[in-house]
């Protein structure tokens, strides 16, 4: 019994060995993969990630809106007249209706200021119009020379030939943002300086120049896909001191932007803002370290149940391992004791120490008999080698079951009574004749009668019944043995399996003889149950139908 446990909890180390050397670095990956992402949740870094990446985007935004406005500036400056034909200034607001205002300064005094001749019927226009040739005049007349200087400076280091500021315009209530584009016009000379520009309107700005230009910005937005899964960037452009937008770029829906940047050049007093629409970078955040969580829970999950599986079917091999190493030696056992017998009768017999002829018939009879048992036990082992091998045939013939019955219990009798078991043996009379392999119910019979003398330690019976039942015959073997509990009636049947009762273990056994039985009996078309309880014997029905297919 001890020897049993030592190997059983044996097993057990080894096995957790083998899961602990797979499981724990799978593990540590789960748990470190756990605290990374809690880490990132904690810190918002992904949070950071998208904003720096929007700062990116940002950045490049204004580079191309300043690349493009400079070019737009640079088209129009190269189309303004000369310094010396300022009468051509209205020729030129016709042919650039973009341009509100333009002006010409040659010098303290003189400046020519001219706005677009549709803006003229409007009599607020038109005294803003007088309001600004006023205000440059005075300020060209203070700073022009200061102005003409920058824009030399500006072409000598940048290669531009424009300057390009913000100009702020009370229109009304509020705060209208005006470009204007100053540059050198064709003429000036140091000897006779000049100054000339334009202003671009905030119409203009806000419905025309900022949505193209922001648009152009992200050219590769799929116009089909606003889901959720795939969101899109949006850009829109404010005044400082403004939350409204000035222009947005296409999927721009509301609200206040996530990442923002101001102007540093070109636009100065304008912010660029970038947002996602119809989401947030937090809620972005929160979704991927969502999914990431899900994922690694699943990725936890997954390995457990790999785990358990991989234990189990590591314990099942171990198990077999052990119910095949435990066969051979019950086999080596059961095989050694009728040969001991053999043995001990024919050395007595050889020695003539047995001097009566009654005698000797029994000692011959004995030698018969454990030679009989003995070929039981090879054939038990041959026929499970040829079913695992799906080689065991059976051969069908009519047969007198009662008689194949009284002949297999008259063979195994000796032992029965040797072993001093009270034997009960009822054959009913109107067993009808039936298609069946003769040896293989031989066998199945034996088996279930050496299982009952083996397994019978207190009380010792043993019944035999053969009777017609329903529309079949039942053989029942029944004992008085240790019974087997509920849990395993189904497990005796498998291969190697033998019940986990320290007096079953005490026993030798192959724990093919069930297994056989069930093999056998299923070949003929019937069926094997079990009826039994711990400390309260064990009945086995055999029921064999009247009719096989290989009746047939």
């Amino acid at each position: 019994m001890l020897k049993l446990q030592v190997r059983g909890w044996s097993e057990g180390p080894r096995i957790l060995v083998l899961m602990l050397a797979v499981m724990l670095p799978a593990a540590g990956l789960i748990v470190f993969g756990g605290y990374y992402l809690r880490h990132l949740q904690r810190d918002k870094i992904i949070e950071a990630v998208f904003q720096r990446d929007h700062r990116q985007v940002l950045a490049i935004a204004e580079k191309r809106i300043d690349d493009r406005a400079y070019r737009i500036a640079e088209e129009a400056s190269a189309k303004f007249p000369d310094a010396d034909n300022a009468e051509e200034i209205d020729t030129f607001l016709t042919t650039h209706p973009d341009i509100a205002h333009a002006f010409l300064w040659a010098g303290k005094g003189s400046i020519e200021f001219r706005s677009q001749a549709s803006r003229m019927q409007n009599s607020q226009l038109c005294a803003e119009s007088r309001m600004l040739s006023s205000d440059f005049g005075t300020w060209w007349d203070m700073e022009g020379e200061d102005y003409i200087a920058k824009l030399k400076r500006i072409e000598a280091t940048e290669g531009r030939h424009v300057y390009i500021t913000d100009h702020w315009l009370t229109r009304g209530e509020k705060m209208q943002y005006q470009s204007l584009v100053l540059f050198l016009p064709r003429g000036s000379t140091p000897e006779h300086p000049a100054l000339a520009g334009f202003l671009y309107d905030t119409d203009y700005l806000k419905n025309n120049f900022f949505p193209r230009a922001l648009n152009d910005v992200l050219p590769n937005q799929n116009q089909g896909d606003t889901s959720h899964r795939n969101p899109q960037t949006a850009i829109m452009v404010r005044a400082e001191k403004d939350p409204h937008p000035l222009a947005t770029s296409a999927y721009w829906d509301g609200g206040s932007p996530e990442v923002e940047r101001s102007f540093e050049d070109v636009f100065p007093g304008l912010v660029l803002g970038i947002k996602l629409r119809g989401t947030t970078i937090a809620d972005i955040s929160d979704r991927l370290l969502r999914n990431e969580f899900l994922v690694l829970g699943a990725l936890s999950l997954l390995m457990a149940a790999g785990m358990i599986l991989t234990y189990r079917n590591v314990a099942r091999e171990l198990a077999l391992a052990k119910l095949k190493s435990d066969f051979v030696s019950n086999v080596s056992h059961e095989l050694r004791t009728p040969l001991a017998l053999i043995r001990l009768y024919a050395e007595t017999l050889e020695l003539g120490r047995i001097a009566g002829h009654e005698k000797q018939q029994e000692y011959y009879e004995i030698i018969r008999k454990e030679s009989e048992r003995l070929t039981s036990l090879i054939n038990n082992i041959l026929d499970f080698s040829r079913i695992e091998s799906g080689k065991k045939e059976y051969t069908f013939r009519e047969t007198n079951v009662a008689d194949l019955v009284r002949s297999t219990l008259e063979s195994y009798r000796f032992e029965i009574e040797q072993s001093g078991f009270e034997f009960e043996q009822k054959i009913d009379n109107d067993v009808p004749p039936l298609w069946v392999d003769r040896e293989a119910i031989a066998r199945s019979l034996l088996n279930l009668v050496n299982n009952a003398v083996k397994y019978s330690s207190n009380e010792k019976y043993l019944a035999v019944r053969l009777y017609r039942h329903s529309n079949g015959v039942n053989l029942e073997v029944v004992d008085h043995g240790i019974g087997i509990p509920a849990k395993e009636h189904l497990k005796i049947f498998e291969k190697f399996y033998r019940v986990g009762d320290p007096l079953v273990h005490n026993t030798k056994g192959s724990g093919l003889g069930l297994s056989l039985v069930r093999h056998i009996v299923k070949a003929h078309g019937g069926d094997v149950a079990v009826e039994s309880a711990p400390g309260k014997g064990s009945r086995f029905i055999i029921t064999l139908p009247l009719q096989t297919v290989a009746a047939q």
